[in-house]
């Protein structure tokens, strides 16, 4: 059981995301679990060619996990969402140009979103690393509508300048294939899973 191995262990979560914050308390208040909050500090490099969206997005996440590993001890989860389209990895926004160009790429189309899972014990030194991946179609939005958006400047801390979970960026999605909480920025199946299997390592 979950619970009874984590007890006893101090958890972190190395991301300042306020979604991955929810999302996790979400899960672990369940199991009666809480933990902290430190965020990661790493340049996030997206290099011009990247040849597994997967492994490039699960390598950022234990990146991450590591980083924080240096300064804390602990069950430490991590996690980096990126979008990718006809081959390009978005990232988050440099600024309000970069997210409208960046949505008006996206406008009417379909991209895939992954998002790397990384679990990291400090003191057994063990690792689960895994990545989801989910398909999501864009309706058509309008120029106004995206200039609207970005006013607002909910795009400018998220990987190709939406939030699903937002109330306009959750217009903008016709339909998505996979799972909704890897786009939100947690896949909660793959962390669960990731947490059921990583308490045997630690037996």
């Amino acid at each position: 059981m979950v619970t009874k191995k984590l007890k006893n262990k101090r958890i972190i979560l190395a991301s300042g995301s306020p979604r991955r914050k929810l999302l996790l308390n979400a899960l672990l208040k369940n199991f009666g679990l809480k933990f902290d909050v430190i965020q990661a500090n790493i340049v996030e490099y997206i290099p011009e060619k990247v040849q597994n969206y997967g492994n490039f997005a699960a390598n950022l996440a234990e990146l991450k996990a590591l980083e924080v590993a240096c300064r804390k001890n602990g069950i430490i989860i991590a996690a980096d969402t990126i979008v990718v389209y006809q081959g390009k990895v978005l990232g988050k926004p440099v600024n309000e140009k970069d997210a409208f160009k960046m949505l008006k790429t996206l406008s009417g189309n379909e991209h895939k979103v992954y998002t790397g899972l990384v679990i990291f014990d400090t003191e057994s030194e063990s690792m689960y690393k895994t990545y989801e991946v989910t398909k999501v179609k864009f309706r058509k939005i309008a120029d106004r509508e995206i200039k609207f958006y970005i006013k607002g400047g909910s795009p400018m801390d998220k990987a190709g300048s939406y939030g699903i979970q937002d109330d306009l960026g959750s217009t903008f999605v016709q339909k998505i294939n996979g799972d909704y909480f890897n786009v939100v920025g947690l896949p909660l199946f793959r962390l669960y899973e990731g947490l059921s299997k990583f308490v045997k390592l630690m037996n």
